[in-house]
């Protein structure tokens, strides 16, 4: 029976939701609902995020610690003795191999816990480890090397509130409420009012997606084709002077290079290799930068998981470079920072740094991207002899089993490490091999902010919020927040752990509310006092103007560095294999989050399974037909999934939803039914210099009907 209900927010993902959280007697979760007055985001929420309420009453959650068995079985343990037992494993690895013998991976489970998502990035570093992986280098970490590469503006593009035009490649936001630019907040409502004051859309994806269905204009290239694509348009622009001619003068350091390197991609070949025709190609060039004076071009996962995706990412951003799409000198930076500490934006160029060449690199010779080691080379740390290989890994809040690319690979990786540790509160296929699996508390269990370290880009204004608890654990169970166990097992090694630069008490654990705190150091407002708006608050101050540049001499952005241009002429090189006929595109599904959320009885009867989708012809061309199985094979591997019709996809495609399957005869093939779209892709062959990027995309397949 229903008690109360307590204001909160979901935090399954970026949209970050305003809900209305049911509570009984037992103050346990008995729905979720979305919050009809949240300012915020006006009264939506996800399917999913409806159904954490399932996840935290779920039989099959994890709610004491596991301790897995010489027979692979799990039993139960204390949470003490478990960090007693890990750190007497993690001793011996230190004295023989080293800090850099240690490890850890953090998925979307950390990063949405703001009490400790720099928690395992701290531990690492008070352990002497720079073998720190996550999620943000195995999708998206060709932003990175683009801004490393090109340099930076530092006020940042034209917000989405105030462009003229707004252009996506391979982002579907209405579907996966996560496309940097975008506004998240109740994406279909803002994409609406955007486009009543008179914002013009252009989606470049091979699918006509949820979002691609409400575009002004709409290009369906073949997947992995977003650079070729991309540079016709730039090649479009430059020749008939379409550019920001006083902008690129001012603040691009090489555009005569820039010119010369464009001549190749011609509108005609462009057209040809993308299989887009050529009057669309010229439609949506002129909608950006003839006939648009403001407003940003951005991407997503799918050209940053596709072949060429650092070339394709310094594409997209030279599309804001030439045209000038950025916050300009005296105008109001939106969103200058809530949590996060505010600073002086500037009308200039801070050159590219490309920081990955200077401080610790590895023994593949791959350096650190935000302090971090590119995942791509994750299985080769694990599995490559040398002094320096890795033995033991904690993987908080992720499931890099089903995450990386060449999937047996992976799960021989994981298995072969003296320790695995989960922090986690599913049996994911990484935890299935793992040797201790910790149990955090679930969102509603635990205070939050949101997910402040991507705030501007989360926010088109200096919001915050916080929620505390409004919920209690099941009866019974042995769970803590996320963060003690980095500190427990930080004060069995001896370790001095910092929090966001801060000292903590190593005898006395803080408490949750006391790192939140020390997270928003730099807010102007206490913790109470952001608690005391439910609903969150826009913090008050005099708007955040850009200055005039420092000097007119700061070099500007470099459009067409060395290694940009041999990658150029890489792609122009590249020719079809007549043997793999299709092209594998990955895709989102609105009632999944990558791995997660396809485990609750209401998710897995609306999303069983995930289908290979293909255009209606090709289907008959092939003679298949719906719920027939199909074998699908690349150069790296093969898989079998059930056929479906989608009209949306354009012909030559096949598109699978990733984050499905299970490790081979594990418990999570029943759970979660579906195949690996990692059983198709490489770990060691098409990967990216400087980031190690895999292709998980735009993959070159061929597809037969199965028996």
């Amino acid at each position: 029976m229903v008690v109360r209900k307590e204001q909160s927010f979901c935090r399954l993902c970026m949209g970050h939701c305003g809900v209305r959280v049911s509570v009984d007697e037992d103050e346990r979760v008995v729905g979720v609902d979305a919050d009809r007055d949240d300012p915020f985001t006006l009264g939506y929420a996800c399917f999913k995020g409806l159904q954490s309420g399932a996840a935290h009453n779920s039989p099959d959650r994890i709610v004491r610690p596991l301790k897995r068995q010489p027979d692979g079985s799990f039993e139960p343990i204390g949470i003490e003795q478990a960090l007693d037992e890990i750190a007497e494993k993690l001793q011996p690895v230190l004295k023989h191999h080293g800090p850099a013998a240690i490890g850890g991976y953090k998925g979307g489970g950390a990063f949405f816990t703001s009490s400790s998502l720099m928690m395992l990035n701290d531990w690492l570093r008070a352990l002497g480890s720079p073998k720190a992986f996550s999620t943000v280098t195995i999708d998206q970490s060709a932003k990175y090397v683009t801004a490393g590469r090109l340099g930076v503006w530092p006020a940042g593009r034209d917000p989405f509130h105030r462009g003229e035009v707004f252009l996506i490649v391979g982002g579907n936001p209405l579907v996966s409420i996560s496309t940097v630019g975008f506004d998240t907040r109740n994406p279909a409502k803002r994409l609406k009012q955007a486009q009543q004051r008179g914002m013009k859309l252009i989606v470049i994806d091979p699918r006509r997606t949820e979002t691609a269905r409400n575009a002004d204009v709409f290009l369906q290239p073949r997947p992995g084709e977003d650079a070729m694509l991309l540079a016709g348009m730039l090649r479009l622009i430059l020749e008939n002077n379409w550019h920001d001619q006083a902008f690129c003068t001012r603040y691009v350091a090489d555009l005569d290079a820039l010119r010369a390197s464009l001549q190749p991609f011609t509108l005609d070949h462009v057209a040809r290799r993308a299989g887009v025709p050529a009057q669309q190609i010229v439609e949506a060039t002129e909608l950006f930068a003839l006939q648009s004076n403001r407003g940003a071009a951005t991407s997503a996962t799918g050209p940053d998981m596709s072949p060429h995706s650092n070339l394709a990412e310094h594409l997209v951003e030279l599309l804001n470079v030439v045209c000038g799409r950025f916050i300009r000198e005296g105008e109001e930076v939106p969103n200058p920072g809530a949590v996060l500490p505010r600073w002086p934006r500037k009308a200039e160029v801070i050159p590219a740094q490309r920081w990955w060449d200077e401080g610790y690199h590895s023994r593949f010779g791959f350096g650190l991207l935000d302090g971090e080691l590119p995942t791509g080379s994750l299985l080769d740390e694990i599995l490559e002899p040398g002094a320096d290989r890795l033995r033991a890994l904690l993987v908080h809040g992720g499931n890099p089993a089903l995450a990386m690319p060449d999937h047996r690979r992976t799960v021989e990786a994981l298995g072969s490490l003296d320790l695995l540790v989960c922090i986690d509160h599913r049996m994911t296929a990484t935890a299935e091999l793992s040797h201790y699996i910790l149990p955090p508390t679930l969102q509603y269990e635990r205070s939050d902010l949101p997910m402040f370290i991507y705030e501007a880009l989360l926010f088109p204004e200096p919001f915050t919020r916080y929620t505390p608890a409004v919920a209690r654990p099941p009866q019974g169970s042995e769970v803590c927040d996320d963060w003690y166990y980095f500190w427990g097992l930080a004060q069995r090694l001896n370790l001095e752990l910092c929090y966001w630069g801060q000292p903590l008490d190593m005898t006395t654990p803080p408490t949750t509310d006391e790192l939140l705190q020390i997270a928003a150091q730099h807010c102007p407002l206490s913790l109470e006092e952001i608690a005391a708006h439910p609903h969150g608050l826009v913090l008050d101050g005099p708007a955040v103007l850009v200055e005039p540049a420092d000097s007119l001499e700061d070099g500007g952005f470099t459009t067409m560095p060395e290694d940009v241009a041999k990658e150029l002429s890489v792609m122009l090189a590249d020719e079809n294999d007549d043997a793999f006929p299709y092209r594998l595109a990955a895709r989102r599904e609105r009632d999944a989050l990558n791995s997660a959320c396809k485990d609750l009885p209401a998710i897995k009867k609306r999303l069983p399974f995930n289908p290979a989708y293909m255009n209606p012809a090709d289907m008959a061309r092939e003679r298949i037909q719906d719920d027939d199985r199909v074998v699908i094979e690349s150069r790296h591997g093969a898989l079998e999934a059930l056929a479906r019709a989608d009209p949306d996809l354009r012909s030559g495609v096949v598109s699978i939803t990733h984050g499905f399957g299970g490790l081979p005869g594990g418990r999570q093939e029943g759970a979660c039914a579906g195949v690996s779209t990692n059983l198709l892709t490489s770990s060691v062959h098409d990967r990216q210099t400087i980031n190690a990027m895999p292709r998980l995309s735009g993959i070159p397949v061929s597809v037969r009907k199965g028996g």
